[in-house]
């Protein structure tokens, strides 16, 4: 199998792509600009893997990708994506452009027959915010985002729906919950936690800090995009969770109490623009048509993560001077 995936020095789709490469009948692509977000170094263990190959591209330059299309790809995995809300709330261009004009571009070159199949990576974040006692998500929730980044998400999730009704091409939507898991970007809430409470540091909570979302450890994640590879129906939607819903006060709390720290290190600051309540996923459609579960307790995952980083933190600051640079 020829497998394309989009954004693989970064964060989950590194983790994706080191799932994938267990298998001895794939054959992977990675496409990534390399921009703040995607790191070379995510993909160190398996560079040299002869099933995998590397193209540094950006895939809103359309000469660019056509040079990555020389041959054909059974699937395309899309993760490639600008991510950061606080990055979209300064400037929403960049995302405007790698959200939506990316995934346009990759869009056409399944309907003209130059990738065969299609997986669209996207957020919960498109369905806006819930408040304490609401229901979770379904995938028949209205998207209804908040801030430009998640808005710039709900319009490329659109794109890819118009595609399969206008063109009948195969493709598919996951709508993930919060990620967590080693290799992270070092500006998102746990592994900025993880460093700061390692060296005694304050540790900004945004807000009351009563904030919710659902964490899904990354590898869970992966192999639920596996599993929709595998057995989704086109055109379809699934949303993958992890039943974790916490505060964010709850993560920090739990990352302090894992790594013996004083609660004194949390400081209160101002509440960020746009700052959704809640998100919470009701996964009950992948499980019960496609048989998939999350498998790490938030416990466990948290367990794991907080060591990488603790054993890890080389890694952590080349990402930091890599984002300055950027």
């Amino acid at each position: 199998m020829e497998l394309l995936v989009t954004g693989g020095a970064g964060f989950i789709g590194s983790h994706f792509i080191r799932l994938m490469l267990e298998k001895e009948d794939v054959s992977i692509t990675n496409i990534d600009a390399l921009t703040y977000a995607g790191h070379i170094s995510n993909t160190e263990d398996f560079l040299a893997n002869k099933n995998y190959r590397f193209i540094q591209a950006d895939l809103t330059n359309a000469i660019e990708v056509d040079r990555v299309f020389e041959q054909q790809y059974d699937w395309i995995v899309h993760f490639a994506a600008e991510s950061h809300v606080d990055r979209s709330i300064n400037d929403a261009t960049i995302f405007l452009d790698t959200n939506i004009k990316g995934t346009h571009n990759l869009l056409e070159k399944v309907r003209t027959g130059r990738a065969k199949k299609m997986i669209h990576v996207s957020t919960d974040e498109v369905y806006g915010s819930l408040q304490q006692g609401d229901k979770p998500f379904t995938e028949k929730h209205p998207l209804s985002p908040n801030n430009p980044y998640s808005a710039s998400k709900a319009g490329a999730d659109l794109l890819v729906r118009s595609y399969f009704k206008t063109y009948g091409i195969p493709v598919m939507i996951t709508r993930c919950s919060n990620n967590y898991g080693p290799n992270q970007h070092p500006e998102k809430l746990i592994p900025k936690v993880i460093q700061c409470a390692l060296h005694d540091q304050s540790i900004p909570l945004y807000g009351d800090g009563l904030n919710v979302r659902d964490w899904l450890y990354v590898e869970d994640h992966c192999r639920a995009i596996e599993r929709v590879m595998k057995r989704g129906q086109y055109g379809e939607v699934y949303n993958v969770g992890g039943r974790n819903e916490r505060s964010n006060k709850e993560v920090i709390k739990a990352i302090l109490h894992f790594l013996g720290k004083d609660e004194h290190l949390i400081t209160y600051v101002q509440d960020r623009q746009g700052h959704d309540r809640r998100y919470a996923i009701d996964q009950t459609k992948i499980q019960t048509e496609l048989q998939w579960e999350p498998t790490y307790s938030f416990s466990e995952g948290l367990q794991k993560t907080i060591n990488w980083y603790a054993q890890n933190e080389e890694w952590f600051h080349t990402m930091l001077k890599w984002c300055e640079r950027k």
